[in-house]
């Protein structure tokens, strides 16, 4: 039975694809210019589109989650604190897995070592952004708005 609106657990899903992509869409549109190997430069080129139209694509559901209203034009530093949170989001997952193939205890040991500094930092670099309201995580109606501002801002550029 077709639905007219999406699922919790999928907006949150949504979101977190939105906020990943946006901030990466930011940093390599920064770093695209400065690439000196053409091949390596293409490639960022090629990154760009696919994740403009990504982007494209996903905020097409927007309307169907479970808020509605948005806008005002965020800030800067949003971008960054959400590239620096997206990082150690990805380096914890990437410790997670490695630590589950690994079999010589002192590198396991080194692996876990880094994940916590990198679950601590996580939490420093959360809290920053909650404590600007960067990352509203307890209003989903603001933290979708977050995302279309995002999004829309990294496409613009």
């Amino acid at each position: 039975m077709p639905h007219k609106h999406l699922a919790w657990h999928e907006t949150m899903e949504l979101h977190e694809l939105v906020a990943f992509q946006s901030s990466h869409l930011v940093l390599f549109k920064k770093l695209c210019p400065t690439i000196q190997d053409p091949t390596l430069r293409c490639l960022y080129e090629e990154t760009i589109c696919v994740l403009e139209q990504n982007l494209k694509d996903l905020l097409k559901f927007y309307p169907m989650a479970p808020t509605a209203h948005r806008s005002h034009f965020p800030d800067p530093t949003a971008f960054e604190a959400a590239n620096l949170l997206g990082f150690f989001k990805t380096a914890v997952r990437t410790y997670a897995i490695a630590i589950t193939e690994t079999a010589t205890p002192s590198l396991r040991e080194t692996f876990l070592r880094h994940l916590n500094t990198g679950v601590a930092l996580h939490a420093k670099v959360f809290n920053f952004m909650y404590s600007n309201g960067y990352y509203p995580s307890y209003n989903l109606e603001h933290l979708l708005a977050n995302d279309i501002q995002m999004a829309s801002a990294a496409l613009r550029m």
